[in-house]
């Protein structure tokens, strides 16, 4: 009677046994993988932080390197318009001045060999062929010299005009293409900065859920530990006893 209540037992704590290790191996296979899992997806996320914070540091970076350049660009386009408008407007005066001073040489040069020629005609010794023209053509050189002068400085304000327009084209073309391009980074610095933060929000959620599936499988583990004295590593079995 006493084997059969043994037996009786056993059969029962054996079935006991085999149905709390069948749940508790499939609870600690579940939990091994989850957190393997977890670990993996950790990884992928802090590295995936780690590149975004790279990517928009040398973004940030870069925005602030064409601040810089279109602020240098501004300042000497600045000064070398002043300077060009300064030079235009000196090369225009000094034409304008020539061009005076031409005016009174000629007619002065007029007068002076209408003047002459007249008295030179009253007292003309018959030895001379022709009349004398005056001092016009002795003082061609001072008047030609003049006109080069006035060219040269008609030169130089042509040249300085389309210098000045060419450069200010430049600027134009060089402020347009770094605005945009200034524009698209700091984009992409936002759409960047916005996944970061999304990753540090599930980077959290994923450690949280670490430590819980974490502690899951310590709870399983501990319960296998105390399982085993009685269920896996169990004395001489009802059978055992009964053969003897």
């Amino acid at each position: 009677v006493r084997l059969m209540e043994e037996a009786n037992e056993e059969a029962d704590h054996k079935g006991w046994c085999d149905s709390e290790l069948s749940t508790n191996e499939q609870t600690r296979k579940e939990k091994t993988e989850a957190v393997e899992t977890l670990h993996a997806e950790i990884d992928q996320l802090e590295a995936s932080l780690a590149k975004l914070a790279e990517d928009i540091t040398e973004l940030a970076k870069a925005v602030a390197e064409l601040d810089a350049a279109m602020s240098e660009a501004t300042t000497l386009r600045q000064e070398e318009k002043a300077t060009n408008e300064q030079t235009i407007a000196d090369a225009a005066a000094a034409q304008t001045a020539v061009a005076q001073a031409l005016t009174v040489l000629k007619e002065f040069y007029a007068k002076a060999g209408e003047a002459t020629a007249l008295v030179q005609k009253n007292r003309q010794p018959e030895i001379f062929d022709s009349p004398y023209k005056g001092m016009g053509a002795e003082n061609g050189g001072v008047v030609g010299m003049l006109e080069v002068i006035e060219s040269d400085f008609a030169r130089l304000e042509a040249d300085t005009s389309a210098g000045e327009s060419t450069a200010q084209k430049e600027y134009d073309n060089f402020m347009t293409d770094s605005k945009v391009d200034k524009a698209a980074k700091s984009k992409d610095v936002e759409h960047k900065a916005a996944k970061k933060q999304d990753a540090s929000q599930a980077l959290t959620t994923k450690n949280a859920d670490l430590e819980g599936t974490q502690k899951e499988l310590d709870a399983a583990l501990t319960y296998y530990d105390k399982l085993k004295p009685s269920c896996v590593d169990a004395g001489v079995s009802f059978d055992d006893r009964v053969s003897r």
